[in-house]
C-alpha cells in the first residue's frame, strides 16, 4: 500500500490537461507602424490615425499638382514684369514746424504698364505711402481696377494733411538742404495686392512692393531754380 501511494505521487499525471500560458502580443500594427490598419477600408474602423494620414497625403498631392500647374502656366505665358513710373509730381506744401508737425500737399501721377500679351492684372489694392527719410508722413488708396493685355494705365494719388514727423539727425540735415534748394527728396512706396489672369484662369493674390525715389520741386521753385520734375522709374519687388 505504501509503495503504491509512493508511485502515485512520483509518477505521471493522468488528470485533465493544463492549457499552455497565453502569449502577450506586443504588435502595433502591420510593418511596425503606429497606425492600426493597412488600407482605406480598414481605416473606417480605426481610431482616426489612418484617416488623418490619408487626408494629409491628399493635401500634399493637391499642393504638388498646383505647383506643377503654376510652373506650366508660367512656361507657356512667360510673364514680363509690370513697369511703374511716376509721370508727374507736384508739391505745393512741405513745412515742418518747431513742434515736429508736418504740413504737406503732394500730387502724384503714376503710369502702370502691363507689357504682357496674354496676361491681365487685377489690382485689388493699391496703397500709396509718402516718406521723408525713414519717416512716413501720409498715405492714400487708389480704387481697385483691372488692367488688360499690353495696356498702360494712368493712376493719380493725392497726399495731403498734417501729422507728427520726428526726423533723426541725418534726415533733419537733408531737410535743411532741401529747404535751401527748394527740391525735396521724397520716397513714394506702394503696397499692392494683385492677381493675374491667364485666359480663364486667375492666380492667387500676390503682394509686391514698389518704391519710387523722387526729387520734387516745391511750388514755384521749378520756375525760379529752373528745375523741373523728371519722369522717374520705380523699383518693384515681388
Amino acid at each position: 500500500m505504501g509503495d503504491r501511494h509512493h508511485q502515485d505521487l512520483n509518477g505521471a499525471y493522468y488528470g485533465p490537461s493544463i492549457p499552455p500560458p497565453r502569449k502577450v502580443s506586443h504588435s502595433h500594427g502591420r510593418g511596425g507602424g503606429g497606425c492600426c490598419c493597412g488600407c482605406i477600408g480598414d481605416c473606417l474602423g480605426c481610431c482616426g490615425c489612418c484617416i488623418l494620414s490619408v487626408i494629409f497625403n491628399i493635401l500634399i498631392t493637391i499642393a504638388i499638382l498646383l505647383a506643377i500647374a503654376a510652373l506650366i502656366i508660367w512656361l507657356i505665358f512667360r510673364p514680363n514684369a509690370i513697369k511703374f513710373h511716376v509721370a508727374d509730381a507736384k508739391l505745393t506744401q512741405f513745412t515742418l514746424g518747431p513742434d515736429n508737425n508736418l504740413r504737406y500737399n503732394l500730387d502724384l501721377n503714376f503710369t502702370i504698364r502691363n507689357p504682357n500679351r496674354r496676361i491681365g492684372v487685377y489690382y485689388d489694392q493699391i496703397e500709396v505711402r509718402g516718406y521723408y527719410g525713414d519717416e512716413r508722413f501720409g498715405s492714400s488708396n487708389v480704387a481697385p481696377f483691372y488692367q488688360g493685355h499690353k495696356n498702360t494705365t494712368e493712376v493719380g494719388s493725392k497726399l495731403e494733411g498734417q501729422g507728427l514727423v520726428v526726423l533723426n539727425g541725418g534726415d533733419r540735415k537733408d531737410l535743411d538742404e532741401d529747404l535751401k534748394s527748394g527740391i525735396y527728396r521724397i520716397d513714394a512706396k506702394l503696397r499692392l495686392r494683385v492677381r493675374f489672369k491667364f485666359g480663364l484662369i486667375k492666380s492667387w493674390r500676390f503682394k509686391p512692393k514698389v518704391r519710387c525715389d523722387l526729387k520734387v520741386p516745391l511750388g514755384s521753385s521749378n520756375i525760379t531754380s529752373g528745375f523741373q520734375f523728371q519722369r522717374t522709374k520705380c523699383d518693384i519687388d515681388f
